[in-house]
């Protein structure tokens, strides 16, 4: 195991030697691997030498790093999982517990501290009591918040036929809009909704890219006119493509008049949440159905970790409940213990709970609220290097530590130097750089920058 610990943290201190974006190219692998399994067993320190020679090599630096948390420093591309020292102990000490806690009986501890962290993170959040344990609601932890958009999606469609009947089933129709993650659509596959009946409502960059609550109403007035069924609406704070923010309030009223379930996924932006000056993104959350939001995204939690509040958990326990006669047991006939099965579409889950309790205990909230605004200031710095360049164009308002800006992009990510990645909205091309890596500091901001500058500067000269 020390060898192992060793490999890892020699990785970690020489991180910035290594180019961010993997160079290699497609098949790589194959012809450097045996055909075939090896018959014999092979020593570790064979292994860690192959992984240093073949696998490192192909890694995208955007992991989490035990010193700080976070892979590369000059990662800016998509949303980086963020990690920490704490967060990869802790994996360490979940993984050798080997918990499957699929059921109270399972493993007492892991359902119960589960509970309670999904209390804290909602008290940071100053969620309505209607989501939390204390009131009528309640929370569990999901792998990602695309699992979470599935699930809750179910549950709305459960309930909506267990209301009209079967038949109407060909009849929901599910609203987004055109920046909500794909992850909606996917769901609406999955959970059997009739894809024709999805809807990516357009935005307009005069609403800063966020939905048009007027544009939902006659949206969803049109449907019901032609004998559809509204079931379910995905709101966003902090959209993928530009860090839009959805006006929840009014959106929760248009969806109040069709009775539709609203859900608010904040995959990426619900972190920064727990900062009182941030707040404000999830005014109106106390009128939606549920709410979701990626503890590895911002919080120092390693991959895989999200949070999920549902109002009703009555809903999504009847809709993925699943009751073996092998998996009864006292403690469950007695209800007055917690099944997180009922909760999630698989059976057994990962002990989660515990590098979350470890990450809030290490940290505290004041210093999880420090590392949030470190991030946002951040990206204040590169966005205003950016506007005080002439040659670039920031091209949606910064929300958080995202900032969106159009020029050159394939020439940067080819250098391996720094890596950022890019969008369509609004029928332009523009580049994305998302600050969210744990190691990155205002000297790799600036880096950035710098590196930007040259490959304009190169681009310019050839004109």
């Amino acid at each position: 195991m020390n060898i192992t610990i060793d490999f890892i943290v020699d990785y970690y201190q020489n991180i910035e030697s290594y180019k961010v974006l993997s160079q290699v190219e497609p098949g790589y692998l194959k012809k450097l691997l045996l055909e075939s399994a090896p018959y014999y067993p092979e020593s570790i320190e064979t292994i860690l030498q192959d992984i240093q020679k073949y696998i490192i090599p192909g890694i995208t630096h955007s992991v989490a790093a035990p010193r700080s948390g976070q892979g590369s420093p000059n990662y800016f591309a998509y949303f980086p999982s963020s990690g920490s020292t704490v967060g990869f102990l802790v994996e360490i000490l979940s993984t050798g517990f080997n918990v499957v806690g699929f059921n109270w009986m399972s493993s007492p501890a892991a359902t119960e501290l589960e509970c309670i962290v999904i209390y804290w993170l909602g008290e940071m959040l100053m969620l309505p009591k209607s989501f939390l344990f204390k009131g009528n609601g309640g929370g569990v932890l999901q792998g990602t918040a695309c699992e979470a958009i599935l699930c809750t999606l179910a549950a709305a469609r459960d309930q909506m036929l267990n209301r009209y009947g079967s038949e109407k089933m060909e009849k929901l129709v599910v609203y987004g809009f055109d920046q909500t993650h794909s992850a909606l659509q996917k769901a609406v596959q999955i959970a059997g909704c009739h894809t024709k009946n999805f809807r990516a409502i357009k935005t307009m960059k005069s609403n800063s890219f966020g939905l048009c609550p007027n544009s939902l109403r006659d949206v969803v007035h049109a449907d019901v006119k032609a004998g559809l069924v509204p079931l379910f609406l995905c709101a966003t704070v902090g959209t993928t493509s530009t860090n839009a923010i959805d006006p929840i309030g009014p959106l929760c009223e248009v969806a109040k008049d069709f009775n539709i379930w609203v859900h608010v996924d904040a995959a990426y932006a619900g972190s920064a949440c727990i900062c009182p000056e941030f707040r404000h993104f999830i005014d109106g959350i106390e009128g939606a159905n549920s709410f979701t939001l990626n503890a590895h995204k911002w919080f120092l939690t390693t991959l895989d970790c999200c949070y999920l509040w549902v109002k009703d958990p009555s809903a999504l326990i009847k809709s993925l409940s699943t009751n073996l006669e092998f998996l009864r047991n006292k403690a469950t006939d007695s209800k007055l213990v917690m099944d997180y099965k009922h909760w999630q579409k698989t059976l057994s889950r990962r002990f989660r709970a515990m590098k979350l309790w470890l990450v809030l205990r290490s940290y505290g909230v004041a210093n999880l609220r420090n590392f949030l605004r470190s991030l946002v200031k951040m990206a204040k710095l590169f966005e205003e290097l950016l506007r005080n360049d002439n040659r670039f164009e920031v091209v949606a308002p910064r929300n958080f530590a995202l900032v969106c800006f159009r020029k050159l992009l394939e020439s940067i990510i080819g250098s391996g130097n720094v890596y950022m990645s890019s969008t369509m909205v609004d029928g332009a091309y523009i580049i994305w750089c998302a600050i969210g890596a744990t190691l990155t500091e205002e000297r790799h901001v600036i880096r950035a920058w710098k590196v930007i500058q040259e490959h304009a500067n190169a681009l310019l000269s050839k004109n």
